[in-house]
């Protein structure tokens, strides 16, 4: 869910801050809270953009986006990453969600049913169960008070799987708590406080979209059980696994994109 500023550079407009790379069919992102495109996606976007013209979209707070005023809501930044595809003169689409990012691609695809040729869940929820509810809440409170060492004390060891953690000496993991702090963009209690309000339960009977559910099966952040209960739900999912904690992006990047691709390959029309 949160970011670490790892993977390729994008190509962000400052007006919107928005990322677009490659060509072909529309791929839209929705990254997760506390993190940005690049953040959540860098380490996959040459990969993904390989055969896709792929757009994202920063939420308020992070990116190039100006933080919000009011508090975040999903049907905006739905409606945000729509519009990019509209600027970007893509008709059709498929969202890939990570997260967060997992429940605004579920309301894209239930507001739009006839535009989303393909939905990618990884790491996602319907809605926060306690474990996600109070760990999100503790973010907030934290991020509010600007202690970005003791956030960043707190994220890591959800973030990371347990293996990635114990592969850490104390003369590594210093740095990574170091960099995890340095990279708190100003919105992330606003985005973690989405995550405690996030509620897609009543739009997963609705999705038309071919979907594929990736669950992230050492997460200690978003358990796995909710993941699959995300799954069970939507009509027709395909559920895949990835022995990473919550970040695929800086464990099992490879792994997580050639999915992504495999997956595209599988339901988009096929092209001349």
């Amino acid at each position: 869910m949160s970011g670490t500023g790892i993977g390729a550079t994008a190509e962000i407009t400052a007006a919107d801050a928005r990322t677009v790379r490659g060509a072909g069919p529309g791929l839209l992102l929705a990254h997760g809270a506390g993190g940005s495109v690049e953040a959540n996606y860098g380490p996959v976007l040459d990969t993904l953009a390989a055969g896709h013209t792929v757009v994202g979209v920063d939420y308020p707070g992070t990116g190039g986006t100006p933080r919000a005023g009011t508090p975040l809501r999903l049907d905006d930044l739905a409606d945000q990453l729509v519009a990019a595809a509209d600027a970007e003169g893509l008709d059709r689409f498929a969202v890939s969600g990570y997260s967060l990012g997992s429940t605004v691609a579920v309301r894209v695809a239930a507001r739009h049913p006839e535009r989303v040729t393909a939905l990618l869940l990884t790491a996602g929820f319907a809605h926060p169960g306690p474990q996600l509810r109070l760990a999100a809440e503790t973010w907030r409170t934290l991020a509010a008070a600007g202690d970005h060492d003791a956030l960043a004390r707190f994220l890591v060891p959800y973030a990371l799987s347990e293996a990635a953690l114990h592969a850490l000496t104390e003369e590594r993991l210093a740095p990574v708590v170091a960099g995890t702090a340095a990279t708190v963009p100003p919105g992330a209690g606003d985005h973690a406080d989405l995550v405690t309000r996030a509620d897609v339960r009543a739009d997963l009977a609705r999705i038309t979209a071919p979907t594929l559910v990736t669950v992230t099966t050492q997460d200690r952040l978003v358990p796995p059980a909710a993941q699959r209960e995300l799954a069970a739900a939507i009509p027709g999912a395909r559920v895949a696994e990835l022995p990473t904690g919550h970040l695929p992006f800086a464990e099992l990047p490879g792994a997580w994109g050639a999915l992504m691709v495999e997956f595209l390959g599988e339901v988009e029309p096929r092209r001349p």
